[in-house]
């Protein structure tokens, strides 16, 4: 009786937790990640997949085979980096479903013959230039993608697929294929006649340049020539400078024009200038020492200087070397290092030079005479200044005769003419007054000795004399 009874309340008891179990089941709803079946999971996970695959949305028009490369190039300005990538890939597989267009035909070329392979050459020269201007697209959509910040790596495989395939249809095509192509090339206005045009552009714009660049040259040194306290050398230099400049400038400018990226050149510039400072530093020496003898002005053209041994006339003065004339007429290239870095003796500097001249005359004739004589052949030359008065003196008592200096100042253009005609005309006066112009002479005595089985003769110097003639012993 107790054993039943427990057992029906023991049944009972399972029966009531079992009822509250499925309430709470019923009431509490399950966590989220349970919540989604199995079935609704693998219908969520290829969507998923599908966005991931198909990428950043591109407008048609940039897919369009035949859009026009300007409306293409305003189009990429806006696209990002990854856009771009996008964009490159699908015109990869635009150039590259052309390309087996051409090389189908190819095909056909080098299985037919006679008027069948004239025909299809005639095809596939219409369609290498369809591709062409697919490729021009291409390059644009490659370009866009590196200023941007595209892979390296990835855009040098694009453009290595074009030049592959350039080169190995170049490669494999027979003459007279090549010639077709060459021929519409030539014939074609976005081929060879836009490089025509592009070259007759540049050729006239050139000589417009150079035109224009004379031009300033003459208005600017008809200014600079005004400055004062400018040197020749410095004016020189400063026009060659502007004129050079006008004609980079205005070069940069017709390449911009044309469509020709000149910004690499500029960077181009910047990075070699580093490499140049180092190949290059006699010659950067010779530059600063180029500037400095043109702003101290330590000579200018025309002027006859002495430089590190060498003498002569300043033709020109170049940013590295200054060109020297020799009075034999000698072409004398000096670099600047050499010429600022050595003793500079510029003769012609002054406006007056003394002439420095010296005269002997023998111990027996009269002083007072020589000094007249040469007062009178310097005062009658009409080159010589009256002021600063020459001066004639004794100087020197020398071995043969007595030296006298002789000193007159005239202009520095007529130094040589002076010298020389002075030179002359007191030799002159000395014959004519008598006065004699000794020379060193030395006199030697014989003297016979008898040796043993022959004579023999052995001379005996003597102190040298002054004379006015040569004697002999």
């Amino acid at each position: 009786m107790t054993l039943a009874w427990t057992t029906r309340g023991s049944g009972a008891a399972l029966c009531l937790a079992i009822l509250i179990l499925l309430a709470l089941h019923a009431f509490v709803p399950p966590p989220p990640a349970l919540a989604q079946t199995d079935e609704a999971a693998a219908e969520a996970a290829p969507a998923e997949a599908v966005a991931e695959d198909e990428g950043p949305e591109l407008p048609e028009e940039l897919l369009d085979p035949a859009v026009d490369p300007q409306v293409l190039e305003y189009r990429l300005v806006p696209l990002t980096k990854g856009e771009l990538a996008a964009l490159a890939g699908e015109w990869l597989q635009i150039v590259k479903a052309k390309t087996e267009e051409v090389a189908r035909l190819q095909v056909e070329i080098s299985q037919s013959e006679g008027n069948v392979a004239e025909a299809k050459r005639d095809e596939l020269t219409e369609l290498v230039a369809e591709r062409k201007k697919l490729f021009n697209n291409y390059d644009k959509v490659v370009a866009a993608w590196e200023k941007k910040g595209g892979d390296e790596a990835a855009v040098a495989d694009y453009r290595a697929y074009k030049s592959s395939i350039i080169i190995e249809e170049t490669r494999t095509a027979d003459f007279r294929t090549l010639m077709n192509q060459a021929l519409a090339w030539l014939v074609a206005r976005d081929g060879g006649i836009e490089l025509g045009l592009d070259i007759a552009i540049v050729v006239g714009a050139f000589l417009v340049l150079l035109i224009v660049a004379r031009i300033v040259r003459r208005v600017v040194g008809r200014y600079i020539g005004r400055i004062p306290n400018l040197s020749k050398l410095l004016q020189a230099f400063l026009i060659a400078v502007i004129y050079w400049l006008v004609l980079a400038i205005g070069i940069m400018v017709v390449l911009s024009a044309l469509g020709v990226d000149v910004s690499p050149v500029f960077a181009l510039i910047g990075g070699a200038s580093f490499i140049m400072a180092f190949a290059f530093q006699d010659t950067l020496g010779n530059l600063a020492s180029g500037l400095m003898i043109m702003i101290n002005k330590p000579f200018d053209q025309g002027d006859y200087v002495d430089v590190g041994g060498v003498a002569g006339t300043v033709k020109s003065v170049s940013i590295v070397a200054t060109t020297v004339t020799t009075p034999d007429n000698q072409l004398i290239v000096i670099p600047n290092k050499n010429v600022w870095g050595n003793v500079i003796t510029n003769v012609t500097a002054s406006a007056t030079r003394r002439v420095d001249l010296v005269f002997g005359i023998s111990y027996d004739d009269s002083i007072p005479d020589a000094i007249r004589v040469m007062h009178e052949a310097v005062r009658q030359h009409p080159l010589v200044l009256a002021e600063p008065a020459p001066v004639i003196r004794v100087n020197e008592l020398a071995d043969s005769s007595v030296n006298f200096i002789c000193r007159p100042w005239t202009k520095t253009g007529d130094y040589w003419t002076v010298y020389w005609d002075l030179t002359q005309r007191i030799k002159e006066s000395f014959d004519a007054a008598g006065i004699s112009i000794p020379y060193p002479q030395q006199d030697v005595h014989v003297k016979a000795s008898a040796a043993p089985g022959y004579p023999q003769l052995l001379p005996e110097p003597s102190a040298t004399q002054p004379s006015e003639g040569r004697s002999l012993p």
